[in-house]
């Protein structure tokens, strides 16, 4: 049981809070929010049903308020709007980073802080430099929601478990992620037999299809009600209870890689051992030479932002 503070009272850190309050892991979790009114309503809410969950004190916060949390979620920031790209939110959403992030490393040195603003790739980057964390307590929400979106759309596909898909979405959480088709299985069968046994169809063109689907789940979503936030208050939850109950288990968080197939010093989702610790261990995945073109390009596009903001 912790204390875990959201930083971010909008539709994603409200969905957060009312996920980890029914599934009990936080002994208090505090929502700070520029917009103290806004954030107040979300408290009462979620405070009014604390009842009929396993207890947990929910309140208001300054950021003073957040001193020795053990995780602090990051969803601050200007959210995606139509039209826009995760990669637009760039300058703005650093500009605002900047205001709080050295204050809430001052005020929980032993922290996780987990980033879910985007562009989170870019943005867990600037708060690893701004915290002067260990980089294994800095930690982005990565394509943690994609990889499920990824099963999901392959379950419905199949028509089976969404949890019996093994098999990964890569790099950026944004435009240029990529899905490692080559080491997909289905219920430890290869994508390819398992079609071939169930007489379904599997070729390029379908995965090039599902592929784009994933990508565009979230600009779907946005364009139809204006942000999203169930799932992924879903994925966040899934992070959180993997650190707090030191699980470790394996998500594909973003995180800050060296020498990994020949990147350095950027941030990337890439399969990774959770605990208690944050980062316990980085895996190295077999990819195809197609697919390392793909992480290679997805890696250079996120350092071209890193220097654009180091050059200012």
């Amino acid at each position: 049981m912790s204390k875990i503070s959201i930083i971010g009272a909008g539709a994603i850190g409200a969905t957060t809070a009312f996920a980890l309050l029914q599934k009990g892991i936080a002994r208090e979790i505090v929502i700070n929010d520029i917009n103290q009114e806004k954030a107040l309503g979300e408290v009462l809410d979620l405070m009014h049903g604390s009842s009929l969950c396993r207890p947990c004190n929910v309140t208001l916060g300054t950021l003073e308020d957040t001193k020795d949390s053990d995780i602090i979620i990051i969803t601050a920031g200007s959210p995606q709007k139509p039209g826009e790209t995760r990669l637009d939110l760039v300058d703005k959403n650093y500009a605002i980073f900047k205001s709080f992030i050295p204050k809430l490393a001052q005020l929980s040195p032993n922290s996780i802080l987990l980033v879910v603003s985007n562009p989170v790739d870019v943005l867990s980057y600037m708060t690893y430099k701004l915290s002067d964390f260990p980089k294994e307590r800095v930690i982005g929400s990565g394509t943690v929601l994609d990889t499920a979106r990824l099963r999901s759309l392959l379950g419905k596909y199949f028509g089976i478990d969404g949890r019996n898909v093994e098999g990964y979405v890569l790099g950026e959480h944004g435009d240029s992620e990529f899905v490692t088709w080559s080491s997909l299985m289905i219920g430890s069968i290869p994508v390819k037999s398992f079609s071939e046994q169930n007489s379904i169809t599997w070729d390029k063109e379908t995965e090039t299809v599902i592929a784009e689907d994933v990508k565009n789940c979230a600009y779907e979503v946005i364009k139809r009600k204006g942000a999203t936030a169930f799932a992924v208050a879903i994925a966040l939850e899934r992070i959180v209870e993997a650190i707090i109950r030191d699980e470790k288990t394996i998500l594909t968080v973003s995180t800050l890689l060296n020498d990994y197939y020949g990147v350095n010093d950027a941030y990337l989702s890439v399969p990774t051992i959770l605990g208690r610790n944050g980062i316990e261990k980085v895996l190295n995945i077999q990819l195809s030479p197609t697919e390392q073109e793909k992480f290679v390009s997805s890696a250079n596009l996120m350092k071209e932002y890193i220097d654009r903001i180091n050059d200012k």
